[in-house]
């Protein structure tokens, strides 16, 4: 193996490590209430905002995968229980997976949205944290899409596999995948819980952007379309 090759292989490494280490931090933050980047300024700190959550969606799938992994850990409890060096493994392995998982959950509830006075922070759980300037956004709406494509200059952070705020940006910005390989967006989809709550704020704060409220945006979520209905045609 080449020195490039260690070297990609170690910062791979390196980056899952970090990234499970932060799950694991969430447990705790999620246990004292105390989310990361939120603060009592409402957005007039270093960093801090105004939080919009994303996890409510999310909460039944997360408990089914926990679910599963504690079913999974008994009955290899029953399977092993005659070769108990190889079941206290099978056990630390599974006891590490379902801490793993609640992290997951913990790391979305602590890690929200965050808007403040000229930027929003996109995110999601502990592997997403993109900040995009205000002045960048040339347009946002309320939009329920519910299939995502991989698209070049694209970036959906769906949750539940939906999302329900779409960003357009006048300016690309940069975000760098879980691996570290860097892509330049022009359009971000993601999840809130309050998504017309969240778009009202971002218009708020960039007045720039209240020209794009029309009637139609004031409408409730509906699914994305890609092409008017077909006419019915004339009975024979």
């Amino acid at each position: 193996m080449t020195a490039g090759a260690w070297a990609m292989t170690a910062e791979g490494a390196r980056r899952i490590v970090a990234h499970e280490v932060r799950l694991l931090a969430s447990i705790g933050r999620w246990a004292a209430r105390r989310p990361h980047g939120v603060g009592p300024g409402q957005g007039q700190g270093q960093g801090q905002g105004r939080a919009f959550g994303y996890a409510r969606g999310q909460g039944a799938m997360m408990f089914g995968f926990g679910f599963v992994c504690v079913l999974e850990s008994a009955c290899m409890a029953v399977l092993l229980r005659n070769h108990p060096a190889v079941h206290r493994v099978v056990l630390v392995l599974d006891v590490y997976t379902l801490l793993l998982i609640v992290g997951m959950h913990a790391a979305s509830v602590t890690r929200p949205h965050v808007l403040g006075d000229t930027f929003l922070r996109v995110r999601r759980a502990a592997h997403v944290d993109l900040r995009v300037p205000l002045s960048a956004i040339s347009s946002v709406r309320r939009e329920l899409v519910t299939t995502h494509e991989r698209a070049e200059g694209r970036l959906d952070l769906a949750v539940a596999a939906q999302t329900t705020v779409t960003l357009e940006l006048n300016t690309p910005v940069r975000h760098f995948t879980f691996l570290g390989r860097r892509r330049d967006v022009r359009l971000i989809r993601f999840h809130a819980d309050e998504s017309d709550e969240l778009v009202r704020a971002i218009r708020d704060l960039a007045p720039a952007l209240a020209p794009a409220l029309t009637p139609a945006r004031a409408l409730p979520l509906t699914p994305e379309r890609t092409a008017p209905s077909p006419s019915p045609g004339r009975p024979g």
